[in-house]
C-alpha cells in the first residue's frame, strides 16, 4: 500500500495547474458576490494601507517642521480616522473571506460525499478506505486555506503592491529607482526559493504518504504484532520512516529559513539605499526630510506582500496537490448504472431466476459460471459449498452491488438491469456474517434513522429476534448508545440487531449470509425460531457453513468452484452421497471430536 500511496504523490507538486483551478473556481461561481465584495474591499485596503506614510510625509513636511501644531492636530486626526475605517474594511473582508472559504468547502465535501455513495463495491474493493477519508478531511481542509486565505488574499498582495508603486513613484521618481534596485536579485531570489520549495515539498509528501501506510497498518493490525512479539523490530522500521519524515521537513525549512531572512536583509539594504541616497539629497535641499519617513514606511509595506505571496505559494501549491487527489476521486466512474428508463416494482412476489448468469470481479476470472436457478415466492433456497464457491456473489449479483457480464437475473420475470438500483434494494433484505454498526443508538442501528419505521416497529422486530431481552436490560433500553462499530456488544448481540434492523425493512426477499455462524448455540435457537415465523410469506436465500440450520429448506443449492454441482431437499442430497454428504459427514464428524472434548 505504501508503494500506491508513493506513485501517487509522485506526480504531485505543480505550483499551478490552470485545468485544476478553473475546475476550484467552479465551487466559488455560486458565491461570486462575495468575490466581488472582497476584490473591492482589498482594493480600498490597499489604498488605505500606502495613504499612512503620505500623511506621515505631510505631518513632518507641512506642519512638523513648520511648527504649526493645528495643522499636526488635523492630520493626525485624519491619519486616526484612517486607521479606524482600515480596521472596519478588513474586518469585513476578514469576514467575507472566511464565509466564501466555509461555504465553498462545505459544497465541495458534500459533493466528493455523494460521489462516493454512489460508487460501486468494485471501487471500494480496489481502493483503502484510509485514502478515501484522507481526499474528504486533509484535502479538502487544504482547500479550505485556499478559498479562504488564498485566492482572494492574493489580490490583496497584489493590490497593495501596486498601491505603494503608484504612491512611490507619485512623490519622487528616482528614489522609487534606487528603493527598487534591490527588486531583480529578490525576483531572482523568490524564483530560486519556488523551484527548492517545490522538490522538497514533493519530498515531504512521500515520506509522509509512507508514514501514513505504515502507520494505517500496523495499528490495524496491532493484535498480530503482540502476539509474535515484533514490537521492537516494528518500532526499527517506524523510527527509519519517522526520520526520513522529519529529514525531509528539516529540508524543506532550511529554503524557508534562508529566503525569509533573505527578503529581510534586501529589505534593509532598500532601507540604507533610502537613508544613503535620501540624506544626500536632503543636503542638497532637493528632498524633504517627510518623504525620507514615507519611502522607509512604503519599504518595510513593500516587502511584507513579497514574503506574503511566497506563503501563498505554498498554500497553491498545497492545494493543487490535493485538488488533484480530490478530482481524480470525482472523475472515477465505477458505478452501477441505472436504466435510462427504470420499470417501476409497484409489488413483489418475490420469484427469483437466474439464467446462464457468468460473473467476475476482475476481467474474465469468472467467479459464476453459467449459474441457473429459480426460486418461487415464499420458498426458502439454501446455498451451500466451500470457501471462495461463489455463495456470496450470488446476494452481490442479486442485490446489483455487482453487475453480471453474462446471462440475466429476474424479479418476478423482469431483468434486474431495467430496475432502479434503489428500487430493487427496497424489497431485499441481507444479514451479512460480518455485522456493522453505526455510532448512535440501538433505536437508530435498527431503523437506520428512517423516519418511516416507527418506534413499535422497532420493538416488535427485535422482540421477534429476541434481542428484545439484552436491549430491555441496558440503562438505556432502545437509546443506549452503540459506540464505533458496536465496540461495547457482543458478536451474538451485534448479529441480533442486524438481524433485527432487516426485519424492520419488511422486506419481500430475506438473505441471510453466514447470519448465524458468529453467534453462540442459545442466540442461533433464537434467531432459528425467529426465522421460522419471519420466512411465511418471504422469498429467502440463506447461505451457511451450519447444515444444521438449514436441513428444513425447500430446495438446497450446493457450490463447487463457482458451479452448481447439486439440488434438492436436505434428504435428497444425503442420499446422492455427493459433495453436500461430504460436507455434512465433515460436520459431523467435528461436532462429535467437539463433544468429546
Amino acid at each position: 500500500m505504501a508503494n500506491d500511496y508513493q506513485s501517487e504523490e509522485e506526480v504531485l507538486g505543480k505550483a499551478y495547474d490552470s485545468r485544476l483551478m478553473k475546475r476550484l473556481l467552479g465551487y466559488i461561481k455560486p458565491y461570486r458576490k462575495y468575490v466581488i465584495m472582497a476584490i473591492l474591499m482589498n482594493i480600498v485596503v490597499s489604498a488605505l494601507g500606502p495613504l499612512r506614510p503620505y500623511l506621515t510625509k505631510v505631518a513632518v513636511d507641512d506642519y512638523i517642521v513648520k511648527s504649526n501644531y493645528h495643522g499636526l492636530l488635523i492630520i493626525s486626526l485624519i491619519l486616526f480616522a484612517t486607521l479606524l475605517f482600515e480596521a472596519a474594511v478588513q474586518y469585513f473582508l476578514t469576514y467575507y473571506t472566511q464565509y466564501l472559504g466555509q461555504k465553498t468547502i462545505y459544497d465541495l465535501r458534500t459533493q466528493l460525499f455523494k460521489h462516493t455513495q454512489q460508487l460501486a463495491l468494485r471501487f471500494f474493493d480496489r481502493t483503502p478506505i484510509g485514502r478515501i477519508v484522507t481526499r474528504a478531511t486533509n484535502d479538502v481542509e487544504a482547500l479550505s486555506e485556499l478559498f479562504s486565505s488564498g485566492i482572494v488574499m492574493i489580490f490583496s498582495d497584489i493590490f497593495n503592491i501596486v498601491w505603494i508603486l503608484i504612491f512611490m513613484f507619485f512623490m519622487d521618481i528616482k528614489l522609487s529607482l534606487v528603493t527598487l534596485s534591490v527588486f531583480p536579485v529578490l525576483i531572482y531570489g523568490t524564483f530560486l526559493f519556488r523551484k527548492k520549495a517545490r522538490e522538497s515539498y514533493r519530498d515531504v509528501r512521500l515520506h509522509l504518504a509512507r508514514l501514513n501506510s505504515y502507520m494505517q497498518e500496523h495499528i490495524t493490525g496491532m493484535n498480530v504484532i503482540q502476539v509474535f512479539r515484533k514490537e521492537r523490530a516494528e518500532m526499527k522500521k517506524f523510527l527509519s520512516i519517522n526520520s526520513d519524515y522529519r529529514g525531509a521537513n528539516i529540508k524543506s525549512v532550511f529554503y524557508y529559513a534562508l529566503f525569509y531572512p533573505g527578503v529581510e536583509l534586501l529589505s534593509s539594504i532598500a532601507v540604507g539605499l533610502i537613508i544613503w541616497y535620501g540624506g544626500g539629497e536632503i543636503i542638497r535641499s532637493t528632498l524633504t526630510i517627510g518623504t525620507i519617513f514615507a519611502f522607509l514606511q512604503f519599504t518595510e509595506m513593500f516587502f511584507r506582500p513579497i514574503r506574503d505571496l511566497s506563503e501563498k505559494y505554498n498554500i497553491m501549491q498545497t492545494a493543487m496537490a490535493s485538488s488533484e487527489r480530490i478530482f481524480k476521486l470525482m472523475d472515477n466512474q465505477t458505478f452501477i448504472k441505472n436504466p435510462d428508463n427504470p420499470i417501476k416494482l409497484n409489488t413483489v412476489s418475490g420469484e427469483i431466476e437466474f439464467k446462464d448468469v457468468c460473473f467476475a470481479y476482475n476481467d474474465e476470472d469468472y467467479i459464476l459460471k453459467n449459474i441457473s436457478f429459480k426460486i418461487n415466492p415464499g420458498e426458502t433456497v439454501a446455498i451451500v459449498g466451500h470457501t471462495g464457491a461463489g455463495k456470496t456473489s450470488i446476494i452481490n449479483t442479486l442485490s446489483r452491488f455487482y453487475d453480471i457480464q453474462k446471462g440475466s437475473i429476474l424479479l418476478d420475470g423482469i431483468d434486474i438491469k431495467t430496475i432502479d438500483k434503489s428500487d430493487l434494494r427496497r424489497y431485499i433484505s441481507v444479514v451479512l456474517q460480518d455485522v456493522f454498526l453505526f455510532s448512535g443508538t440501538i433505536k437508530s442501528n435498527i431503523s437506520m434513522n428512517n423516519d418511516d419505521i416507527p418506534f413499535e416497529k422497532i420493538v416488535e422486530a427485535a422482540r421477534l429476534v429476541g434481542a428484545d431481552k439484552f436491549i430491555e436490560s441496558l440503562p438505556r433500553k432502545y437509546d443506549e448508545e452503540v459506540k464505533e462499530r458496536g465496540s461495547t456488544l457482543s458478536v451474538g448481540q451485534k448479529q441480533l440487531i442486524s438481524f433485527a434492523r432487516a426485519l424492520a425493512y419488511d422486506p419481500k426477499i430475506l438473505v441471510l449470509d453466514e447470519a448465524t455462524s458468529s453467534v453462540d448455540t442459545e442466540t442461533e435457537i433464537l434467531i432459528q425460531r425467529a426465522i421460522e415465523k419471519l420466512l411465511v410469506g418471504r422469498t429467502a436465500i440463506v447461505i451457511a457453513h451450519r447444515l444444521s440450520t438449514i436441513q428444513s429448506a425447500d430446495n438446497i443449492i450446493v457450490m463447487h468452484k463457482g458451479e452448481i454441482r447439486e439440488t434438492g431437499n436436505h434428504q435428497e442430497l444425503l442420499a446422492k452421497r455427493g459433495i453436500y454428504y461430504k460436507l455434512y459427514q465433515l460436520q459431523y464428524k467435528d461436532q462429535e471430536i467437539t463433544k468429546a472434548v
